[in-house]
C-alpha cells in the first residue's frame, strides 16, 4: 500500500479540526495505515502544533520556513514536492487553502486527483472507490482513482468523524534542510478581519441555522423564536445573506464564519460543502429539511423530512410546554 500523508491546517497555534478527520480518512483506505502529518509554517507555535499532532499521528514532518509563515499554496507545493516519496497518497482538507493547493500539487507530483470526497467504499490492490457529490449534491458519484503512482485527494470537512484511539507518543522529523530557499510570484500583504455584528454566532453552544429553505425575509422570525426558547442564536447559509435576510455577520460557511457549537440545526440548508466548511468541533447535527436527498442529511446525526415552516413552530411550542411543566 502507498504512504499516506496529511497535510494538516493551522491557525494561532491552534490545530485544524480536519487533522483528525484526515486521520480517519487514511485508516479507511487502508486500516493498517500509519499515516504521516504534513506541517508548514514557521515560529514557536509551529513546535506546538508538531508535539499535539505526535499524540495522534505516529510521524509527523515539520517544514519550518519563514516565508511560509502565512500559508502560500505556491510555496507550500514548492516544498512538498522536495519531501514527499513517488506514489505517496496525499489529503487534503477541501476548504479555501486545500482548493488552491491540491490540484497544481497533484499536476506537479504527476499523481491522480480526486476532490471533495465523502466516502471511501472499495479497496483493491492500487485502486480504490471514493464518493463525491455532483450536480449540487443531487447526485452522488462513485469515483475509481488508481493511486498506483499516487493520488492528491480533498476531503469534505465534517464528512469523515474522528476515530477514537489511544494516545500515541509519535516523533516529529524536521525535514526543513531538505526543502531549501523558497521563494513565489505572489507574497502575502494583509488579513482583512470582518466586522463582528451584533452577535456573535461563534460564542454560541447552540445555533438554530436556516437556509433557502425559509423562503422569504418573513420567516426569519419562525427561527429567532426557536433560538429564543433554547437560549440559541441564529445564524444562515450564503443563499439567506444574499437575499439581505441576515446580516453577514451571521453566516456560516467557507465564504462567513467558522463556528464550533455543541448543538447546529441545520433548518433548510443543502448542504453544500462551502457551508459545512464553516462548521468544526464535531457538533450535534440536527437536520430538518423537506427534501430527503439533501446533502446534509449524509452529516447529520438526526435527520427529518419535513417543511420547515411547519416543523419549526411545532418545535418551538413542544419545548416551551416541556418548559412550563418542568417549572412548576
Amino acid at each position: 500500500m502507498a504512504r499516506i500523508f496529511a497535510y494538516i491546517g493551522h491557525r494561532n497555534g491552534i490545530v485544524d479540526d480536519s487533522a483528525m478527520e484526515l486521520f480517519a480518512v487514511a485508516r479507511k483506505i487502508d486500516p493498517a495505515a500509519s499515516p504521516t502529518a504534513l506541517v508548514t509554517g514557521w515560529g514557536a507555535s509551529l513546535d506546538t502544533i508538531c508535539d499535539a499532532l505526535r499524540t495522534t499521528f505516529p510521524e509527523v514532518w515539520k517544514i519550518a520556513s519563514e516565508n511560509l509563515a502565512y500559508p502560500n499554496a505556491e510555496l507550500i507545493r514548492k516544498a512538498l514536492m522536495k519531501v514527499l516519496p513517488p506514489g505517496s497518497i496525499v489529503l487534503v482538507p477541501h476548504d479555501h487553502f486545500g482548493i488552491d493547493l491540491a490540484p497544481g500539487l497533484s499536476i506537479k507530483l504527476n499523481e491522480a486527483f480526486v476532490s471533495d470526497i465523502l466516502d471511501v467504499t472499495e479497496r483493491s490492490g492500487t485502486a480504490m472507490t471514493v464518493v463525491r457529490q455532483e450536480f449540487g449534491g443531487q447526485v452522488s458519484a462513485h469515483v475509481r482513482c488508481d493511486h498506483s503512482s499516487g493520488a492528491v485527494i480533498t476531503v469534505r470537512p465534517g464528512a469523515f468523524k474522528p476515530s477514537s484511539s489511544a494516545p500515541l507518543a509519535g516523533v516529529v522529523v524536521d525535514k526543513s534542510s531538505e526543502v531549501g530557499p523558497l521563494a513565489a510570484g505572489r507574497r502575502y500583504l494583509q488579513t482583512v478581519v470582518a466586522e463582528a455584528g451584533e452577535v456573535d454566532i461563534t460564542k454560541h453552544n447552540v445555533l438554530v441555522s436556516i437556509g433557502r429553505g425559509i423562503q422569504e425575509k418573513d420567516n426569519v422570525g419562525i427561527a429567532q423564536e426557536l433560538a429564543d426558547v433554547l437560549g440559541a442564536a441564529v445564524s444562515c447559509s450564503r443563499p439567506v445573506v444574499d437575499a439581505k435576510w441576515l446580516e453577514k455577520s451571521r453566516q456560516v460557511g467557507s465564504s462567513g464564519k467558522t463556528v464550533k457549537p455543541k448543538v447546529y440545526l441545520a433548518c433548510g440548508i443543502s448542504g453544500a460543502f462551502q457551508h459545512l466548511a464553516g462548521i468544526k468541533g464535531n457538533p450535534f447535527i440536527i437536520a430538518i429539511n423537506k427534501n430527503p436527498k439533501a446533502p446534509i442529511f449524509q452529516v447529520a446525526d438526526i435527520g427529518i423530512v419535513d417543511d420547515i415552516l411547519e416543523f419549526l413552530p411545532e418545535m418551538t411550542n413542544k419545548i416551551r410546554e416541556m418548559q412550563s411543566v418542568s417549572a412548576k
